[in-house]
């Protein structure tokens, strides 16, 4: 016999396919619509009615796939309501599966009109039938679960969905309405170029939490794109001024200043802060750079200056003006020069970040000489005369001949001056370098020329 489903050649006797493993049919493939057919014809030619047809139901029931035991007990039924007790006996030779005998069918072997079905047994192909319909019938059922099954999970997962989006919409609400939700749609108004909706938005956060900085950090970023930097600046000076205890808005405003380049602002920030955010910040303190010399005595000969530092670089100035990082670079002592030498300084680490400026007011003030020497001395001349003045190195002489005190705007001594004629009263002092007076040197001279 050759496998109806592989088309592997089995041989005689068994009931498996070597093949594939598929059980065996041993009945040759039985059509219940031929006996059907041939049925029908054979009462069309009796011309009885009475002719037994309940087999066709059995038929009709095979290819419908209702099980043995309900295909029995409803042709029994309705064989006793149709015909009575004469007819059950025979319903019953059927229903015994021995073999059928109705008209125009042999156990031996079936003649119909025109057809030999000789060799057929039809309790063996009944049997097979009905174990095959009992499979499709199991088959169904595991179907049908099968499909209840997946309508549960179907249904299990519809519910979780929407429960998963409920979930889902509430907290989207709450986080669309929290301090960090608030502060993001702000952030993203910014993208859009929304700049009132930011502020708006910013504002409504610190009303949920003025503590937190980063409300704060988002409105100065508002006013920035608008090129806002003053604006910028104020959001950060009003809240250090409402909450000076507040360290986290103190290092926003130090960002603020970094990220804009002001780190110059950064010390005196810190300066004017409470010590206990002092201590919270203390990384953004950078130690002021040191002075090896004091200022608080008067020097009267040349001085250096050494500057130092714990971290990053030193920039100075001379000329009273605060340092910055476009200042002059201490890289060797600073030499003082007579008179008052006033120093800045400040200490920048490797973030940029200075310390505060830092002071020192030097005063050189050079031994100055006694009152310069005059010749000729104070008497009454009669022959012409020139008056020397005795100049030490490093100084400037100026005179006067009417009497008055001498200063820097009188007439400077450059040589020997001749002495007027009739009466002078010559005075002289010495100016060092620094600007410094000596004391004032006076002669009274009287020239009268003898005849």
């Amino acid at each position: 016999m050759e496998c109806r489903y592989c088309g592997y050649e089995i041989p005689d006797g068994e009931l498996y396919c070597g093949n594939c493993g598929k059980e065996v049919y041993a009945v040759p493939d039985y059509n219940p619509l031929e006996d059907m057919l041939s049925a029908q014809i054979k009462v069309g030619v009796s011309g009885k009615e009475s002719v037994d047809t309940d087999y066709l139901y059995d038929l009709s029931d095979d290819i419908k796939g209702v099980t043995p035991s309900r295909r029995r007990t409803g042709r029994m039924e309705d064989t006793a309501r149709r015909r009575g007790s004469a007819d059950a006996g025979r319903n019953t030779a059927r229903q015994n599966m021995t073999g059928r005998n109705t008209i125009g069918r042999n156990t031996a072997g079936r003649n119909t009109i025109g057809r030999n079905t000789a060799g057929r047994n039809t309790a063996g192909r009944n049997t097979t039938g009905r174990m095959m319909s009992e499979r499709e019938r199991r088959r169904r059922q595991a179907e049908l679960r099968r499909a209840e099954l997946k309508r549960k999970r179907r249904n299990l997962l519809l519910v979780m969905a929407v429960i998963v989006f409920a979930i889902a919409a509430g907290c989207a609400f709450l986080y669309q309405n929290s301090y960090t939700g608030i502060v993001n749609h702000g952030y993203k108004s910014i993208e859009r170029k929304e700049y009132k909706g930011a502020e708006a938005d910013f504002t409504r956060a610190m009303e949920k939490d003025r503590r937190k900085p980063d409300a704060y950090v988002g409105l100065s970023k508002a006013y920035i794109a608008q090129d806002d930097l003053s604006g910028a600046e104020a959001v950060f000076a009003a809240a250090v001024d409402s909450q000076p205890e507040n360290a986290g808005i103190y290092e926003a405003y130090i960002s603020f200043y970094m990220d804009t380049k002001q780190e110059m602002s950064i010390p005196a920030l810190l300066d004017d802060a409470e010590d206990s955010v002092r201590e919270e910040l203390a990384d953004y303190i950078v130690p002021e750079p040191q002075f090896d010399l004091d200022d608080g005595e008067v020097f009267e000969d040349v001085q250096q200056i050494e500057i130092s530092s714990e971290e990053g670089d030193i920039y100075y100035t001379t000329d009273g003006t605060a340092p910055t990082t476009a200042s002059v670079k201490y890289e060797e002592p600073i030499q003082l020069s007579e008179g008052e030498n006033i120093i800045k300084a400040i200490a920048v680490d490797k973030r940029g970040i200075p310390s505060i400026t830092v002071e020192r007011d030097y005063i050189v003030e050079f031994p100055i000489e006694n009152a310069p020497a005059v010749s000729p001395s104070t008497g009454h001349y009669d022959t012409a005369q020139t008056i020397e003045v005795k100049v030490p190195e490093g100084y400037v002489a100026y005179y006067t001949t009417n009497g008055v005190d001498p200063t820097t705007a009188s007439t400077k001594y450059i040589g020997p001056v001749d002495m007027p004629e009739g009466e002078t009263l010559f005075k002289v002092v010495l100016v060092n370098g620094g600007g410094r007076l000596s004391g004032i040197t006076t002669r009274n001279y009287t020239l009268e020329y003898s005849e």
